[in-house]
């Protein structure tokens, strides 16, 4: 499904995005490793397993990319300009590699631009759940959407 237009979204209109994730070990230790995070809750096993997780945690901007990702192919392919901000990240529940994350979003607010008549902005609050329905993260995102037709 191609995303969708500044006009096609409403307030509370709401998601449940078709794509879901295993993480696996290689997508955390490699995203880790590309994003020169050493954090050993990330890639030591040995340290990992004496802390309160007994593991490896996913690294959470994983998590927080792999949730926006997700929401793409239904909400914003090919329609957004631009994200403008995230606020209100949190992760109340830690990734462990083998998770499955499935995504839900729901439209918070949209408005046109009152700078630029070919645009507006959507406010999407995305949250991410593992194979257990436990909430992994949630963010508001804010998106600056194509408009199908241009007002003067």
């Amino acid at each position: 499904m191609a995303g969708l237009y500044l006009e096609e979204f409403f307030e509370g209109q709401t998601f449940e995005h078709s794509l879901r994730r295993t993480v696996t070990e290689m997508d955390n230790v490699l995203f880790s490793s590309l994003t020169l995070n050493p954090q050993p809750l990330h890639i030591d096993e040995e340290f990992a397993s004496k802390t309160e997780f007994g593991q490896r945690i996913v690294n959470s901007l994983f998590t927080l990319g792999l949730l926006i990702g997700m929401t793409v192919g239904e909400t914003t392919l090919g329609t957004t300009i631009a994200n403008l901000g995230m606020d209100k990240v949190a992760f109340p529940k830690p990734v462990f590699h083998g998770d499955t994350i499935r995504a839900h979003s729901i439209v918070r607010s949209v408005r046109p631009s009152a700078s630029r008549p070919d645009a507006g902005v959507v406010v999407f609050e995305h949250q991410a759940f593992n194979q257990r329905g436990e909430m992994v993260a949630t963010c508001l995102r804010s998106a600056l959407m194509r408009r199908r037709t241009v007002t003067v």
